[in-house]
């Protein structure tokens, strides 16, 4: 049986902020990932004041996204696919978005192109983001509109019929990586390890106002081994990640401590739940 995971993204530089680990990991393991991203990033901003290539990024920006996207995923050694759609960028003060963008094209139209690539990958697993998108960018909440909806159409076969042969997937996932429960972890480890680290102050602030956040993980896979493919996929969108990125705050060595796993909620499911989760595969029979 081939296992297949398709991870399903707003922008590119997304797919190795939330779950590039995970999908190094089960690349580990002999499973074929697909990360799909619904738009090109267009709208985005240089966020790298040191960026190498900023002149590129000034003139066409969306081309430097694709070169970073095609260097990130030759690092997670996954497939990556284009959704085809124009990033939305943030609402504008009167609450509307450019005519055409993702966000702005209705649900059963921008639905149709990921049904097409769910039948014809056939994964048993697909990872997106909850309800609030991760945080409320209009991409980001679209992106799970967009994946929840692939995920019940493309087992449907009146849905989208010349969309391909209909395909269940088996279980649909949320991304959580950013929780207070590693945070917390993570925070504690460094003042076990550094109680005088200058982090402390910045990274207790962090730890408050995050822990009114409901606990949502269900799963909790051990990725630890492959945070360095997660940094280096991360570094590759140089657009986005400057050197001195929160997302780099800790070692990886002391997260390997302190919490080496990335977390997802189990959102859907045709097979029956498993206690204390630690595959996203796991209770998955062969069905093809």
């Amino acid at each position: 049986m081939t296992l297949r995971l398709l991870s399903v993204h707003a922008h590119p530089d997304d797919e190795s902020s939330k779950g590039a680990a995970t999908n190094a990991y089960y690349r580990s393991r002999g499973v074929e990932v697909m990360v799909v991203s619904c738009t090109g990033g267009e709208r985005g901003d240089i966020l790298n004041p040191e960026l190498e290539a900023r002149a590129m990024g000034e003139r066409d920006l969306a081309g430097l996204r694709r070169r970073e996207m095609a260097e990130a995923a030759r690092i997670m050694d996954i497939r990556h696919r284009w959704l085809g759609y124009t990033d939305s960028g943030m609402r504008r003060e009167d609450g509307s978005l450019p005519a055409n963008s993702f966000a702005a094209i209705p649900l059963a139209a921008s639905a149709e192109p990921l049904v097409r690539i769910v039948r014809e990958f056939r994964p048993q697993v697909m990872v997106t983001y909850d309800e609030n998108g991760g945080y409320p960018h209009p991409d980001h909440v679209r992106c799970h509109e967009v994946s929840v909806a692939a995920f019940e159409a493309a087992a449907d076969a009146s849905a989208y019929p010349d969309a391909g042969p209909a395909w269940e997937v088996s279980k649909l996932y949320y991304d959580h990586i950013f929780n207070y429960e590693r945070v917390k972890a993570n925070f504690d480890e460094l003042l076990r390890q550094e109680p005088e680290s200058p982090l402390a102050e910045q990274l207790s602030e962090m730890v408050s106002w995050m822990k009114e956040r409901p606990a949502r993980a269900t799963t909790h896979v051990p990725a630890g081994e492959f945070f360095e493919v997660r940094d280096a996929a991360l570094r590759a969108h140089a657009s986005q990640v400057a050197a001195d990125s929160s997302f780099f705050f800790w070692s990886n060595d002391l997260q390997r401590a302190a919490w080496p796993y990335e977390d997802f909620e189990r959102a859907r499911s045709t097979v029956p739940p498993v206690a204390n989760e630690s595959d996203l595969f796991a209770g998955i029979e062969d069905t093809e």
